[in-house]
């Protein structure tokens, strides 16, 4: 794995928190929460923007951002446009920072020690897709279980 072919599967799946978030008939529903659900889709984009642009854009790539959690999931009412609106915005980002990264600092150890343990960048950065992923699955179901 190199950071061109995670910046493939990222650019990919943010394509798809796009069409995610584009699919909701109501915008407001972006901002329900119902039943056992903790978050709303609109929380969870903001969160997953945040955590990339904190983890990727400035870890990786020394783009200037401070990251705001609280906001992230406790934050409501964002346009659909603005949400929209960051994600290219983050694509553009995710994109600089991982081709603008030295191929063997994959293997230099993360600034981020998560877990107990230090890990590779690699390492990390394959968690953070993952956690990415997560979460996208639970926007889809938001939207469907909403619709």
């Amino acid at each position: 794995m190199n950071t061109k072919e995670l910046n493939q599967l990222f650019q990919r799946d943010l394509e798809k928190l796009g069409a995610e978030l584009s699919a909701y008939t109501d915008e407001t529903k972006l901002w329900i929460v119902d039943r056992e659900i903790a978050n709303s889709a609109g929380n969870l984009a903001l969160h997953l923007l945040g955590n990339l642009r904190t983890f990727i854009g400035l870890d990786l790539g020394n783009i200037p951002y401070v990251r705001n959690r609280d906001h992230e999931f406790g934050g409501k009412g964002v346009s659909r446009e603005e949400l929209l609106r960051e994600l290219e915005e983050v694509k553009s980002i995710v994109e600089s920072s991982l081709l603008g990264l030295a191929p063997d600092r994959i293997r230099d150890m993360s600034v981020q020690t998560f877990f107990g343990y230090q890990m590779t960048i690699g390492f990390f950065l394959i968690h953070l897709y993952g956690h990415f992923n997560y979460h996208l699955g639970q926007v889809n179901y938001h939207r469907r279980l909403l619709g």
